[in-house]
């Protein structure tokens, strides 16, 4: 039998996400919100960022976009993007961030595939999004530059501001209201993943889905606190949001978890681990929402101990595997309390969470979210005993909708009957706790950033000098990284060196991409008689080379 969560069942409201945000009758709070980290004056209220809201998807709605269609936004973290993700949702459009480090073949694809009728970027991006608009086919009048300050007009595009209604128009506005039935079918976001193989897709996520994992997680987030269901008499909480806004794990805390507990977060523009230890120090955070990369320099860096982070209290960990032994050594130097979770942005967010105020020490990734069921089936499908490892399925009402324009991933991922094939292999105890033990799914997770292996053996391939590729994660001192192996021409045999394709390839992706875990010479990519590389023969030449490779290379930290 499956397991169903011990917790719950809870009650999910079935309506649009700006009616669960602000409902009726409640006047929206007047104290900051959201603040600059760097410039605490730079700051939103509920209050304001609603009146924003309402005049973002008034302009939004006037330029005649249809429902459902696609807006883009292609910036850092700063105290607006709230504003564009709950306008653009809020209006009944679908929102898609682009990773801000993307280059242009990135973000002519992203274009492409969400078919995003406008796009917000920001001041420093508005060349890359002229140039992939242009490829894509999209008009450079649908850009508008979008950052916490007025912007004067650059390569003729105009500031956001011109976009959207006045106060007036904003304050009469009235956003749509979404029906149960419509709240469960109206695509929210459209974020970005692998999945358990091939090209990054898109992941339609509902109005429903972002409630429902909300109200999940909170539950989760305070089960075994004193205090708890209470949670009004909760101590105060601070936060600190340099998770990528652009990713799941950041929209569900710094956009909606921090409005629906009011709590207020302070955005760092980007992650520099310095500013990182100051804000902490200088702001009073008592809760972090961390990657293991981010546990790993609070246990390596010297700089740590220059800092006072005795304010923080809580931390939750997700995104990537964590070791038992790190979370234990960060738990026992800092006195703060460590707990792991489990999501995939297929699942909205999370749904597995240690309780809050559980002290754990396993490196469990806890327990079912509420109105959650998983099994777990070994490679014959057959459910596996208590103990046992299998591979994690999930049901709930956090699990997506679909993938955007590709129904053959949908239907290999999520069936019938609304289980979805995680790719993870876990164990479960008698006490339902799980631990993630291995991973079926191709993607390697470089600090908690997803990198499709597919995608990079497609780029390796348009190299002149590459026969054949295949591409794999390498974990070094903790990290992972991709390693690619390559089979040459055999013009180019004794002529082309591993770090030449290392150095071609920066130009072509994204920094998380680029083959930091080395490339290695090969005479032919093992291959299934389909023609499918042997990926589980890769991930074991990978194991192989990673314990030569730690006794020559040092560990970043």
């Amino acid at each position: 039998m499956p397991y169903t969560s011990k917790h719950g069942p809870i009650d999910l409201p079935r309506v649009d996400i700006l009616t669960y945000l602000f409902p009726p009758g409640e006047t929206p709070s007047t104290k900051p919100l959201w603040i600059d980290s760097q410039e605490p004056e730079k700051n939103l209220s509920p209050a304001q960022l609603l009146r924003w809201v309402k005049r973002l998807a008034f302009g939004l709605e006037r330029t005649g976009l249809k429902k459902g269609e696609v807006v883009m936004i292609y910036t850092p973290n700063h105290v607006f993007v709230p504003v564009a993700y709950l306008g653009i949702v809020g209006a009944g459009y679908a929102f898609s961030g682009a990773n801000p480090i993307y280059t242009l073949p990135e973000m002519v694809h992203q274009i492409n595939n969400t078919g995003a009728q406008i796009i917000l970027a920001h001041p420093t991006m508005v060349a890359t999004a002229l140039a992939a608009a242009a490829k894509a086919g999209l008009s450079s009048e649908r850009i508008y530059q979008f950052s916490d300050e007025f912007c004067p007009p650059c390569y003729g595009v105009p500031d956001w501001t011109s976009l959207i209604g006045t106060e007036a128009e904003g304050s009469t506005y009235s956003w749509p209201r979404l029906s149960a039935q419509e709240a469960a079918s109206t695509v929210a976001t459209i974020n970005y993943s692998s999945g358990t193989t091939g090209l990054p897709k898109g992941v339609c996520v509902s109005h429903t889905n972002l409630i429902a994992n909300i109200e999940q997680t909170i539950y989760m987030k305070y089960l075994d606190k004193p205090f708890w269901p209470d949670i009004s008499k909760r101590p105060a909480e601070r936060w600190i949001g340099f998770l990528p806004l652009y990713h799941a794990y950041g929209q569900l805390y710094t956009i909606l978890m921090a409005v629906k507990l009011s709590v207020p977060v302070y955005i760092m523009k980007q992650f520099v681990y310095t500013d990182f230890l100051a804000s902490i120090q200088k702001f009073k955070i008592t809760h972090l929402q961390v990657a293991p990369p981010i546990l790993v320099m609070l246990s390596k860096r010297p700089e740590t101990a220059k800092y006072d982070i005795s304010s923080v209290t809580d931390v939750l960990c997700g995104a990537a595997p964590l070791s038992k032994e790190l979370q234990n050594d960060v738990m026992k130097r800092f006195g703060m309390q460590i707990n792991q979770g489990w999501g995939m942005t297929e699942v909205t967010c999370g749904a597995i969470h240690v309780p809050g105020g559980v002290s754990d020490d396993t490196g469990s990734v806890g327990q079912l979210d509420p109105n959650s069921e998983c099994k777990l089936l070994d490679d014959d499908g057959i459910e596996v005993p208590a103990g046992s490892p299998g591979e994690m399925y999930i049901r709930g009402p956090q699990v997506c909708l679909r993938y955007w324009k590709n129904e053959a991933a949908t239907a290999e991922s999520i069936d019938k009957d609304g289980w979805l094939k995680t790719g993870d292999v876990a164990v479960c105890d008698e006490r339902e706790y799980f631990w993630i033990v291995d991973r079926k799914k191709e993607l390697i997770k470089v600090n908690a950033l997803q990198v499709a292996p597919a995608e990079l053996e497609a780029v390796l391939l348009e190299h002149d000098q590459i026969a054949d590729a295949a591409v794999v994660g390498i974990t070094l001192h903790n990290e992972e990284w991709p390693r690619a192996y390559v089979a040459l021409q055999d013009n180019a045999k004794g002529k082309v060196k591993p770090e030449d394709i290392q150095q071609w390839i920066k130009s072509k992706v994204a920094k998380h991409k680029w083959l930091v875990g080395g490339v290695t010479f090969i005479n032919e990519v093992p291959k299934l008689a389909s023609g499918k590389i042997q990926r589980k023969t890769m991930r074991e030449w990978s194991k192989a080379d990673a314990k030569i490779l730690e006794g020559t290379v040092k560990s970043r930290f």
